[in-house]
């Protein structure tokens, strides 16, 4: 019954999507939280980033050794069936926390990424950005030596390291400016989405005719002020 009412709904169209990291588990890239909405990763907080470069030294560690990996993820069938839905004229456009890009590899168009992307990165002195992929190149010169191996993944493609395994990495630094504050072009937990962004996911809610929330639990206000906003 349930299921039959969803389908009217979307079957009128000027439906907007708001996707969370459950979208993304079948990829087989864990969520924050899980199904019963406790947080199951405590991540790198905004302010400790900032605090200096052993917390950057710990952060770039784990997402070096965990991006081959977070790459290698693939759209799964829900990632599909959105994007064959807006195909078919019945959604207009997404917003998604995630930051993974599996929604446009998916083949989905006008996905507005509240939370930013992994595939850039920002130098957090003169703003200077660089794709992910160059930064890598770079991580890897700089650390000819460091072989470490992981099947793990976490929400934000990196992994647990212990501490003397990560003493030993090195950082890499802007091209522009030589500073080593550089930092995915993400919206790290304790940091603010711009303005803009929200403003924009605001719009799109406005003139939906259905907001359809997928694979997000709403424990945060990030994605649950569109909610009560519609």
């Amino acid at each position: 019954m349930i299921l039959d009412q969803l389908a009217r709904l979307v079957h009128d169209g000027g439906v907007v999507a708001l996707t969370g990291a459950g979208m993304s588990t079948e990829s087989g890239i864990p969520d924050y939280r899980g199904p019963d909405g406790r947080r199951r990763v405590q991540p790198m907080q905004y302010s400790e980033l900032l605090s200096g470069p052993e917390a950057r030294r710990r952060y770039w560690a784990r997402a070096y050794v965990g991006w081959e990996r977070f790459t290698g993820a693939s759209p799964n069938a829900g990632h599909r069936a959105l994007a064959a839905l807006q195909r078919a004229g019945l959604v207009d456009g997404v917003i998604t926390q995630n930051v993974d890009g599996l929604h446009q590899e998916a083949g989905t168009r006008d996905v507005l990424e509240l939370h930013g992307t992994l595939t850039v990165v920002r130098c957090l002195t003169c703003e200077d950005r660089t794709s992910r992929e160059e930064v890598q190149r770079r991580l890897a010169e700089a650390n000819p030596d460091f072989q470490v191996h992981s099947d793990e993944v976490r929400p934000d493609g990196d992994i647990a390291l212990p501490d003397d395994v990560v003493q030993r990495f090195h950082l890499a630094h802007c091209v522009v400016c030589g500073s080593d504050a550089l930092k995915p072009d993400v919206v790290f937990f304790g940091e603010s989405v711009p303005r803009e962004r929200v403003d924009e996911a605001y719009r799109r809610v406005e003139a939906a005719s259905a907001l359809l929330v997928l694979g997000s639990s709403l424990q945060v206000m990030s994605g649950y002020r569109f909610v009560r906003r519609a």
